[in-house]
């Protein structure tokens, strides 16, 4: 209709004399980021004139001749005023890109009180993770996207926030994944399936960092990883990319092994829509990796579907079902030959191909009543497979059903409760772990109230037990609590306690393998790990001309016992009766942690320019305790390191985009004995130990990226990871990827 307008009014323009008619301003408003049209934006002029954009963004307003001041307006997004002169007989074209304000402080989350809020009126900390960072920096690795992330590492598959959990050799996880709040841990082993995490149509990604057990249960003892499906808008939006890789040399050129060059290509499609009352949201990625090291490719394909309906008889009922689904053909690698010239060589004793498949089904129905109530009842059945084509001993198949009823109540304008039910029920089957069934039940309430304005204050509780083979655990209470004031207009200050609980997985009680000259025996009688967790913090908001944006402080401590950690040492094998040397899973670890973090954001937004600096600095002093003292050791927990870095810039000018990102991160204070020891260390990574003392400093790498905006729906952007090829190590023996280069072609229609 709009377009129908615009033509008729530029027509008469163009067939009279111009006396017949006033001047007309036309034109387009659009998002200057994702260049697509902005519909219902508010168009002003003169005395409370005006219009609103159609679906294509296009409007026409016929003002009085002169000096003519329009003012674009819409929520969410930056002001924008524009002045020209329009003479009686001049037709004007007119079009305006709008900016999304940089207001971090006032993002929507949901993860941490499990109710939409805003972030500045968290008492945890949270940090938030745009979907357009993955476009940005080539990331279809979710382990990747994390470890960019400050305070966070993932040390080959395991995730650590804060220094609170080390390397535990691929079983068990202290950090939860959530995909839409529920849990995508594996049944068998407890550890998060990174790979299957969907990378497509995500609106954002969620990180607590602390002790969420009440609310999440077992393994969110250190904090949680939510990924947030996008929902549809009145637009069908269809993205995609194809991007090609190559891995250059490593510095040490006694390392390269290889004759050809070593290429990783990936793919992806997703497109959501509404049809009706119905969302519709599909996505697919496909990766082949080659490997910068020898026997460690891969080959993936991950694909993703939700249907999410809006019933019309009944308001406020929406109902629906998720999947998720992958499968992944890969050689992990465990031990490399040598540090002179086989460490990007995995030991042919442990290169074991493994197949790897997983499902996950999610019908979810939800009844609201806006400001009054809502009642949530999701379910996730979800299956994995492991199959070892050379190594049958190790195949596993692990099934479980997560069951969950959540209901929210507003009770006045003070006072809400959440509270809810859930269940666990896991099945494995397993040459590796052996045959088990687990139930884990729960019940959690949590109480919000706002005593007065700018004050708000949080308490929950929850109650649960796990049984292992009929074997039942005790009944376990944790609690949380937490308090956040609005000092000033962008000033909070907030303070949190919070307790963790985290049952030992399958595989950590069950798990007897060989890897290699490496084994690892069962412990049955594991017990649980606890901890608890506080922080202070405040948050202040940025608005000084064009900067705007954030910064955060928070200084925590946190405590933990029992902690489970793999230790080496000589162990009878109870198959046989033989004492072997190997690793066993034990409850060892008392550790004290405290430190103190600092996270910004800052955006310059101009005519022209738009500039996001972005970053964070984490210090940490994780040690042992002494139970019964109360004191440090003095000894530092393995894995861990003191000080961790980051700083952003993003600049976008017309066409072009471009980024750089440095990282830093200092060494890692402790490891395992195994690979000290003058007894075992030649045995199980030759020439580790010289290596490591010395290269186990501190280092930095810098990515650096630039894109180009060849049309409205497509960019060309070219990513270089580890530029300056920097040679650093996450847990002994493996190296991480040098430098690499990647082009990438992305559509967004």
């Amino acid at each position: 209709m709009r377009f129908a307008l615009t033509a008729f009014l530029l027509l008469l323009y163009f067939t009279t004399d111009g006396s017949a008619i006033a001047g007309t301003i036309w034109g387009k408003v659009y998002d200057n980021e994702t260049r697509q049209p902005l519909a219902g934006v508010y168009v002003i002029w003169g005395r409370n004139l005006g219009t609103t954009t159609g679906d294509d963004g296009s409007y026409v307003i016929a003002p009085d001749s002169g000096r003519v001041n329009i003012t674009f307006q819409f929520i969410g997004y930056e002001t924008v005023t524009k002045s020209v002169f329009l003479r009686p007989d001049e037709a004007i074209e007119l079009n305006v890109g709008m900016d999304m304000k940089i207001s971090e402080i006032d993002q929507i989350v949901i993860s941490a009180n499990r109710t939409e809020q805003r972030i500045a009126e968290l008492t945890v900390s949270m940090d938030v993770i745009k979907s357009s960072f993955l476009s940005e920096n080539h990331i279809t690795d979710a382990q990747e996207l994390i470890n960019k992330t400050p305070g966070i590492e993932v040390i080959d598959g395991q995730a650590s926030v804060r220094g609170g959990s080390g390397f535990s050799y691929g079983a068990g996880s202290r950090v939860l994944a959530l995909i839409d709040g529920l849990p995508m841990v594996s049944a068998d082993a407890g550890n998060i399936k990174w790979q299957f995490l969907p990378l497509e149509n995500l609106s954002q990604i969620e990180i607590i960092k602390g002790a969420s057990s009440v609310l999440y249960g077992s393994s969110a003892l250190n904090g949680i990883i939510n990924f947030r499906s996008s929902d549809a808008s009145n637009k069908p939006v269809t993205q995609i990319f194809t991007e090609v890789g190559v891995f250059g040399k490593p510095r040490n050129r006694d390392w390269v092994w290889w004759d050809t060059p070593r290429l990783f290509t990936s793919t992806s499609f997703s497109h959501i829509r509404k049809l009706d009352n119905t969302d519709v949201s599909i996505g697919t990625n496909l990766l082949i990796d080659e490997g910068y090291r020898r026997l460690n490719g891969e080959k993936l394909g991950r694909l993703s579907l939700r249907v999410k309906h809006f019933s019309k008889k009944k308001e406020g009922l929406t109902y629906g079902i998720s999947l998720n689904s992958g499968y992944t053909k890969k050689k992990d690698f465990v031990l490399w030959e040598d540090a002179a010239y086989g460490a990007l060589k995995q030991s042919s004793l442990t290169a074991i191909e493994m197949h790897g498949d997983f499902l996950a089904l999610d019908p979810f129905i939800s009844l609201k009543k806006r400001d009054r109530y809502r009642h949530d009842l999701r379910m996730r059945i979800q299956s994995s497979g492991n199959r070892f084509p050379g190594s049958e001993k190790n195949n596993s198949d692990a099934f479980s059903v997560f069951t969950e009823y959540q209901g929210w109540f507003r009770i006045n304008e003070m006072v809400n409760i959440t509270a809810g039910l859930s269940e666990n029920y896991i099945n494995v089957t397993s040459n590796f772990f052996g045959d088990h069934s687990g139930l884990n039940i729960a019940g959690f309430t949590q109480l919000e109230v706002t005593p007065v304005k700018r004050l708000k204050a949080v308490a929950g509780v929850r109650v649960e037990q796990y049984s292992l083979d009929g074997d039942k655990d005790k009944i376990t209470p944790v609690i949380r609590t937490g308090i956040n004031y609005q000092v000033a207009d962008y000033t909070f200050l907030r303070a949190s306690y919070g307790q963790g609980y985290r049952y030992p997985s399958v595989a950590e009680k069950h798990a007897s393998t060989t890897l290699g000259s490496v084994m690892i025996f069962p412990n049955p009688n594991l017990m649980p790990e606890s901890g608890w967790n506080a922080e202070l913090g405040i948050k202040q908001g940025i608005s000084i001309g064009t900067l705007a944006g954030q910064f955060d402080f928070s200084a925590f401590h946190s405590r933990n016992s029992d902690l489970i950690e793999y230790v080496f040492n000589l162990y009878q094998d109870p198959a046989t009766g033989i004492y072997n040397l190997g690793f066993i899973a034990t409850n060892v670890e008392q550790s004290r942690i405290y430190g103190y973090e600092t996270e910004f954001i800052v955006t310059r937004t101009t005519e022209r320019f738009s500039t996001i600096v972005s970053g964070g600095y984490t210090f940490i002093y994780p040690v042992e305790y002494n139970k019964s003292s109360q004191q440090a050791t003095g000894a530092y927990l393995k894995y861990r390191r003191k000080h961790s870095g980051k700083i952003s810039i993003l600049t976008k000018w017309n066409k072009l985009e471009s980024g750089l990102s440095i990282y830093a991160k200092s060494k890692i204070l402790n490891i395992d004995d195994v690979f000290l020891n003058t007894l075992t260390r030649e045995v199980i990574l030759p020439g580790f130990y010289d290596y490591w003392m010395a290269n186990n400093k501190g280092y930095i790498t810098i990515d650096c990226s630039v894109g180009y905006r060849i049309s409205e729906p497509l960019t060309l952007s070219v990513v270089v990871k580890n530029l300056t090829n920097t040679e650093y190590m996450g847990r002994p023996g493996d190296i991480q990827p040098h430098r690499n280069f990647s082009l990438r072609l992305t559509g967004r229609f």
